[in-house]
């Protein structure tokens, strides 16, 4: 999956007229390969690791100009950096954290059909949601 996304995401630098350098192929890497929510600093920081020598600049150009492409998406969570993730994933939501700042996903079936009936009772159709829990453990 990080090979093919990370092709996606190039192409969409393409597209949008980015010339895409070794610097800027390895952050793709290294987001295409995030199986978490990492902010850009992070992102920066395992390009670095990675032997990029890519600036912190160009990371957030480079993000700015893949959300605008609509392959990755911005995540803003209350008092927490923007984190980003793929947008080639099935809906999910999240829950935050608010000790750790972990962000994990899920998916409720449960959840779905409750937020879709409540749209239909009110006389609507859901187009697009995103829920967040911020949670602490007990």
């Amino acid at each position: 999956m990080g090979e093919r996304r990370a092709d996606r995401l190039e192409q969409a630098l393409r597209e949008a007229g980015v010339r895409v350098t070794r610097q800027r192929a390895a952050l793709l890497r290294v987001i295409a390969d995030a199986d978490d929510h990492p902010d850009a600093a992070e992102l920066h920081g395992r390009a670095v690791t990675a032997g990029a020598g890519v600036s912190l600049a160009t990371v957030y150009r480079t993000l700015t100009t893949l959300r605008a492409q609509g392959v990755i998406e911005k995540l803003e969570f209350q008092g927490e950096p923007a984190r980003w993730e793929a947008a080639d994933q099935r809906h999910h939501d999240h829950m935050i954290d608010l000790d750790s700042g972990a962000v994990m996903e899920f998916t409720d079936e449960r959840i779905e059909r409750l937020q879709a009936e409540i749209a239909a009772e009110m006389g609507y159709e859901i187009v697009h949601h995103r829920l967040e829990l911020y949670v602490r453990r007990r």
